[in-house]
């Protein structure tokens, strides 16, 4: 019984960002998997970009992530750091690509004044109590982070 659980577990990356009294915490595992089995724990899944003023957290397919990665940082030069302009157009150009939009990634970004969560389908999502979390653990994450807070 319990070697049927543990093959039906879920083992994948979850990022949490949580903003409080204005100040932000980004925070993820940095595993990665093929398949069923973990090939690496150390993975850099959390990033500064944009003069270190913009915070990303990123799950799902590594190269579609990368890439979502990539287009976020293109968008923020574009717009000077302007982090709501730049998911705007980003998730715009996003749903426009028919390859694109059929990504599997997600991410999470973050500045001073806005939180985004950016899906490699094109949606762009705001949080209403400031709190993200995406990955196979993020219902559990979201849901102890509202319990604390």
């Amino acid at each position: 019984m319990i070697d049927l659980l543990e093959r039906k577990r879920m083992r994948s990356t979850t990022i949490l960002a949580v903003r409080r009294n204005g100040h932000i915490a980004i925070g993820g595992d940095g595993q990665v998997t093929l398949g069923d089995t973990a090939i690496k724990h150390s993975a850099r899944k959390i990033r500064k970009i944009y003069q270190d003023r913009v915070l990303i957290g990123f799950a799902g397919s590594t190269s579609d992530a990368l890439t979502l990665y990539e287009n976020l940082e293109k968008k923020l030069e574009q717009y000077r750091g302007n982090l709501q302009k730049a998911a705007v157009e980003l998730a715009r150009d996003w749903r426009s690509d028919r390859i694109l939009r059929r990504a599997e990634a997600l991410m999470i970004a973050v500045d001073a004044k806005d939180s985004y969560l950016i899906s490699g389908n094109g949606d762009l999502i705001i949080p209403d109590d400031d709190i993200l979390a995406i990955g196979s653990g993020s219902s559990i994450a979201l849901a102890a982070s509202r319990a604390l807070l």
